[in-house]
């Protein structure tokens, strides 16, 4: 049987999307790309915004469109918020929510008609991570959130906090190594939870990663600023520490990130960022902002952008604010208009895009290993032109002969031109 996997959302879709892979597989069943002659679709599906239940919504009705034959099964967020709409919508074979996802593919295998008797159990190094074009895995550590942010609905979606164990964790790793995989990020729904529910912490995860583990590249999903202490950068003392963090700041200004039940202040979040650059000065941090949060007056947005600008971020996730039902923040007064929500993002576009352009000047002239990836691009030259990201998350391309393969490994590279998007290396 051929199975195809699909997913919207964060870095823990993904994540889950590579464990079911993998354990398809292991019960003798091909994972494919091509979702058109698959026999079993699964959608692992998003809610964090309208849009992205909108966005699910019409991915599950497309892929029906396309293979009308294919059993259809959906999962995820969108799945789990809003249960009976994804029954009803048209060839939905089985839903089942995040509570039930761990059993998805032994309930999937017993419980839906699937019409094909599996072939001999593949061997392990043939896992979908390599069938699905990638040169990293994610690692799903935890799963729920504590924190209730009055914009959230996923922490509804997820329930409460699960944490996996330090040496399944480890285990899992060892094999995507062994299985060729050079860089793990390892991600939750609260990454910094981990460990809540089992009597340890994330900073203890890590080290025994780093001790039990010969993965080249460690890095890490989106962390809330408000849990990291000074000691927690100690880690990235190591060169297998990937130097970038992706910290949600939401806002900039102090009254908002209350009415966002937000725990950290700006004040708290400048000295993070001060101690981290101080420490690794090309370290390269990223953000969400949320635009245009109900009752953000003008006043307020001046604060924020002016606090983003000063933070100097290498990218931000720029999301103009949408009311979504079953949050806190639906129900707050002085919704902000679409127009000013609309100036307000193109503003903070174009500061983000000048931020972006400073941190590549910044990183010119710097030696870094960067992991290559698959894709090419054929030149007129007869050259071909790769691409591969740094150790702060930098994207690069660098021109090699089209005869000449570096996919899936590590090579030493100078930094010599700012592009839009990237930045052309030099091998060394």
């Amino acid at each position: 049987m051929q199975v195809h996997l699909r997913t919207l959302g964060c870095r823990l879709n993904e994540a889950e999307l590579e464990t079911w892979g993998r354990q398809f597989q292991n019960a003798g069943h091909e994972v494919t790309r091509d979702a058109s002659t698959a026999h079993l679709i699964i959608v692992n599906s998003c809610a964090v915004t309208q849009d992205a239940a909108r966005k699910s919504r019409h991915l599950i009705r497309k892929i029906h469109r396309e293979n009308p034959t294919a059993k259809l099964v959906v999962s995820g967020c969108y799945a789990s918020l809003n249960t009976e709409e994804a029954e009803q919508l048209l060839g939905v074979d089985m839903v089942i929510p995040n509570r039930a996802k761990n059993e998805l593919v032994d309930d999937v295998l017993n419980n839906l008609d699937l019409n094909s008797m599996p072939a001999m159990s593949t061997e392990p190094a043939t896992i979908s991570l390599f069938n699905r074009g990638r040169q990293r895995a994610f690692i799903k550590v935890q799963d729920g959130c504590r924190y209730r942010c009055t914009f959230c609905i996923v922490t509804v979606a997820r329930g409460e906090e699960k944490s996996r164990t330090i040496g399944e964790i480890i285990d899992e790793i060892n094999a995507f190594h062994q299985q060729g995989v050079q860089e793990v990020i390892l991600t939750g729904v609260h990454l910094g939870g981990y460990g809540s529910d089992i009597d340890t912490r994330l900073s203890t995860l890590i080290t025994h990663i780093l001790q039990h583990t010969d993965i080249p590249r460690l890095r890490l999903g989106s962390l809330e600023p408000w849990e990291l202490d000074d000691n927690f950068f100690t880690l990235f003392d190591t060169p297998r520490m990937m130097p970038h963090l992706h910290l949600p700041l939401q806002s900039g200004s102090d009254s908002v990130l209350r009415r966002m039940a937000r725990r950290c202040k700006t004040a708290e979040f400048r000295q993070l960022v001060q101690h981290i650059r101080k420490h690794h000065p090309h370290f390269n941090l990223t953000t969400d902002i949320i635009v245009g949060f109900p009752g953000e007056t003008d006043t307020e947005w001046e604060d924020s952008f002016s606090f983003i600008k000063e933070m100097k971020f290498g990218h931000i996730h720029i999301f103009s604010y949408s009311k979504r039902e079953g949050t806190k923040a639906a129900l707050l007064p002085d919704h902000v208009a679409k127009l000013i929500q609309k100036q307000r993002s193109q503003q903070l576009h174009k500061c983000a895009e000048q931020m972006k352009q400073q941190f590549f000047k910044q990183n010119l002239g710097q030696q870094y290993p960067v992991l290559w990836e698959g894709h090419a691009v054929q030149l007129d030259n007869g050259k071909k032109r790769v691409f591969g990201y740094t150790p702060n998350y930098i994207k690069v391309a660098c021109e090699i002969d089209d005869s000449t393969s570096v996919e899936n490994t590590i090579q030493s590279v100078d930094l010599v031109k700012a592009q839009d998007d990237f930045m052309l290396a030099g091998l060394t």
